[in-house]
């Protein structure tokens, strides 16, 4: 899974959620404060930053009216977002068209600046956190909920505040021949699930057919680029729908930082991430190559990355697990940083940085408003650090909370895809 994409956390169709008795919710609750104080996580927003929020959400048509004639009047473009089936906001959506030299890519993300800037409350606390924690069937945020259920929502067949990239690509080589980065007002037309892509992707004479079948030829042809130059990818059988959203991400979120850093020349928080070193390769490649049923391609060895995109499309299923563990135990974590030196080697990009999820991440809350603003926030570099210490805080407690649900015999990936349902300790005991 690439560095910026995120688990799909959709609920299992035909399955119901997973039934606990109420001392185990229990235990599961003490369990999530013990590591909430041990990670310095807060779960509860104080009363002040949730009266913000709340504050934010009224009048939100007649904002969007004053906005239009400061903005980019989108609202006749064909736009769309594409979630998992359970998602709560919709804060990413996509048009696009085919021209005859180029086409033409819009990743709107909501415009959560607009809202949370560096004079709100909701921005201290915002900075406080770091990022959304997402542990198997509880979420903690960054931001109050408030506000990706309703003006950070890009929700169909409404006006919405966006910060849009518009991505002129070079039909040949998909090179960025122009990149616009703006405030606008967009309209989505249809909400769709990644199965309901898959469905529209399959009919010919279903809606937003066309879109979704020349946003993914398009996302195909990015994706086997992004291997060809060495760009690792760790889950070679992600369906349509994923491949789609992943790629238009990677690509608008390059393109901010190639905008930011090569014609604006200011510093952002970009994602760098150093490559281990050569021992550590050949030691991953070793244990890869040792697995029964396993073989590296020959040709592939120098290039660590291509060796192992090649190796998981012809190993046996049973051994993806381990292939992908022996190549994130040698891997770096990567961190933000005020300079992109060194880039990020998992993607094999020069230059990259976070900006399509501004509800969830601080980094791109935080480069939305470098790239509106033109201007670097005076502590970059203590914010950079915070980011990326919080984001290992995140990923250590979803690691330990983990553990501990199979310590009590819950499933993580079940509780995950299907969430929990407290019932009577007798039916409970049935069913674990």
């Amino acid at each position: 899974m690439s560095d910026d994409a995120q688990a799909d956390a959709g609920t299992v169709e035909g399955q119901g959620p997973v039934e606990v008795s109420e001392d185990l919710a229990r235990h599961l609750e003490n369990k999530r404060e013990e590591l909430f104080e041990k990670f310095e996580l807060r779960d509860e927003f104080p009363p002040e930053v949730l009266a913000e929020a709340e504050a934010r959400t009224e009048g939100v048509t007649a904002e969007i009216s004053d906005e239009i004639d400061e903005r980019k009047d989108l609202r006749e473009l064909t736009t769309w977002t594409t979630d998992p089936i359970d998602a709560q906001d919709f804060d990413d959506a996509l048009s696009i068209e085919e021209r005859d030299d180029e086409y033409v890519l819009w990743v709107h993300i909501a415009d959560v600046t607009h809202y949370v800037n560096p004079e709100t409350a909701m921005w201290d606390e915002a900075v406080e956190r770091g990022n959304t924690v997402y542990l198997p069937g509880y979420t903690v945020h960054m931001l109050p909920p408030v506000l990706a259920e309703t003006v950070c929502s890009l929700v169909p067949n409404e006006d919405r505040l966006a910060h849009t990239v518009e991505m002129h690509l070079d039909k040949e080589n998909l090179s960025y021949e122009n990149i616009e980065i703006y405030k606008s007002v967009i309209q989505s037309d249809e909400r769709l699930t990644y199965a309901e892509a898959e469905s529209r992707l399959e009919d010919p004479d279903a809606p937003l057919h066309e879109e979704n079948k020349l946003v993914y030829d398009l996302a195909e042809q990015m994706h086997e680029q992004r291997k060809e130059d060495g760009s690792l990818v760790l889950n070679p059988s992600r369906d349509r729908a994923h491949t789609i959203i992943e790629e238009c991400m990677l690509k608008a979120n390059k393109a901010v930082t190639h905008e930011l850093m090569w014609n604006r020349g200011v510093e952002a928080m970009y994602r760098v991430h150093p490559q281990p070193s050569p021992d550590e390769w050949s030691e991953a490649l070793r244990e890869i190559q040792d697995l029964d049923g396993v073989s590296i391609p020959g040709s592939t060895w120098d290039d660590p990355r291509k060796a192992v995109n090649a190796t998981l499309e012809e190993a046996p299923g049973r051994q993806l697990d381990k292939i992908q563990w022996a190549v994130m135990k040698v891997m770096p974590r990567a961190r933000y940083m005020n300079d992109p030196f060194g880039g990020h080697h998992a993607l094999n990009f020069e230059i990259y940085g976070h900006f399509t999820s501004p509800i969830r991440r601080l980094s791109d809350l935080i480069n939305h408003w470098i790239v509106y603003q033109n201007d670097v926030p005076e502590n970059l570099i203590e914010l950079c650090d915070r980011a990326s210490d919080k984001q290992k805080d995140a990923e250590q407690c979803e690691r330990e909370y983990k553990d501990f649900l199979q310590e009590v015999g819950l499933d993580p990936m079940a509780v995950n895809n299907r969430g929990i349902e407290v019932v009577d300790s007798a039916e409970a005991d049935k069913t674990i």
